[in-house]
């Protein structure tokens, strides 16, 4: 049974925030997320992921953490990503209620915290946020990268890659995100049968600092949906996909093969060459489509006991408290 968060006393709300040159937008950040909790009277903490800033992000951060003691800060020595900077706050949130917000202030999280823990009081696992009068170059290829998302995973959700809110068990089931895999987490947790919900937020234009996308995103995202797709449906069953492909193969050129010995022997027909030789290439790409197969299956089976023991590794390293919060070791997640 799902817990209230806004109505249980003893749930703690951790909001992650990867920030990359945002020291203008610090302060602001800060500040609203701690009126946030004081207006909802929950008990949680910012962690504030500073991936590798040239311009004092982490010493601003630093030197606000004796006003803010929710405030904690992990710094990464250099720029790993976006991913890599949720990767370390995922180990260090000690939250039950996990909160994705952006440094930008695009969000504002004086309004966007009560409502993604509003939507998740309603017993959903995830919730995303939808961006509304968003405005900007980015509209139309966001638009196109949802749809194609909404269009091969049935994610019930307008805006992929913006704020979410999801309970810590979601968390602990995501498989290792890759490079900018952070944009699938909805994806991942709609496959993983998890249910997902979404509410419209606001959309405020960045004030300070410059954004970081840009277009070579396009291409790399849209290969990366295709990959997530592959993973999500064939990775515990590679056979299915290279053997059937490699099946249809070995059909077509048996089909082939058989056609050009009826008109060989019943026609009297000479031999046609260019067919025959792509024949025989269909036959052996088949063969070989299997052969890839049964390495994939070998590959899934040694990574399942991987799995195994990452996870008996990951539950030493966590550690329930007495007010049945968790907490890992404080240093990790720097590089």
């Amino acid at each position: 049974m799902k817990t209230n968060v806004t109505e249980n006393s003893s749930t703690f709300v951790s909001v992650l925030v990867p920030a990359k040159d945002e020291a203008d937008n610090i302060p602001t950040l800060v500040e609203k997320v701690g009126r946030a909790f004081a207006a909802l009277g929950v008990r949680g903490e910012l962690v504030l992921v500073d991936d590798g800033s040239s311009d004092g992000t982490g010493e601003v951060a630093a030197a606000l953490q004796a006003d803010y003691p929710f405030l904690r800060l992990i710094r990464h020595r250099r720029n790993l990503g976006m991913t890599a900077a949720l990767r370390t706050g995922f180990r260090a949130v000690r939250g039950d209620v996990i909160l994705f917000l952006p440094a930008d202030l695009e969000s504002d999280p004086e309004e966007d915290i009560p409502k993604l823990l509003a939507r998740l009081d309603e017993g959903y696992d995830v919730v995303a946020g939808w961006r509304q009068g968003r405005q900007g170059g980015k509209v139309v290829t966001s638009a196109i990268y949802n749809a194609v998302s909404r269009l091969l995973f049935g994610v019930p959700a307008h805006d992929m890659n913006w704020i979410k809110g999801f309970r810590r068990q979601v968390m602990e089931t995501l498989p290792p995100l890759r490079s900018d895999w952070h944009r699938f987490l909805l994806h991942i947790a709609a496959h993983q049968g998890y249910r997902i919900g979404e509410v419209r937020t606001n959309w405020y234009p960045r004030q300070a600092g410059r954004s970081h996308f840009g277009l070579s995103r396009i291409p790399i995202s849209l290969l990366d949906v295709l990959v997530i797709r592959f993973l999500l449906t064939f990775s515990q069953a590679p056979m299915r996909f290279f053997g059937g492909l490699g099946l249809t193969s070995l059909a077509i050129s048996a089909v082939t093969f058989l056609v050009l010995a009826y008109f060989w022997f019943f026609q009297e027909q000479t031999q046609k060459r260019p067919i025959f030789w792509l024949a025989g290439g269909l036959a052996l790409a088949g063969l070989l489509l299997i052969l890839v197969g049964f390495v994939a299956e070998l590959i899934v089976s040694t990574g399942e006991r991987l799995e195994v023991l990452e996870r008996k590794m990951e539950e030493g390293r966590w550690r329930e408290t007495d007010d049945g919060r968790y907490k890992g070791h404080e240093n990790e997640g720097t590089d």
